[in-house]
């Protein structure tokens, strides 16, 4: 783990960016006490959340009666 101050994260942020791809973790310091660290996204933060993720098949709601919502629809006009 590198530590630095913000000036010098200021400085070199591309430098430390491409340390962190490459697993390592940076840990910024402001006025000597820790204040953020960088880590590399682990896996289960990358994955989408279930509100997001893309529906694979159309939602389908099937009534008792078989009757579709287009079809009350009409019905109700």
């Amino acid at each position: 783990m590198q530590t630095i101050s913000v000036t010098e994260f200021r400085a070199r942020a591309a430098e430390m960016v491409e340390r962190v791809q490459n697993g390592e973790t940076v840990r910024i310091l402001r006025h000597g006490k820790p204040v953020a660290e960088l880590v590399a996204p682990s896996v289960e933060r990358t994955h989408l959340p279930r509100w997001k993720t893309p529906i694979e098949r159309p939602f389908v709601i099937q009534r008792p009666d078989g009757k579709s919502g287009a079809q009350l629809i009409i019905e109700g006009r």
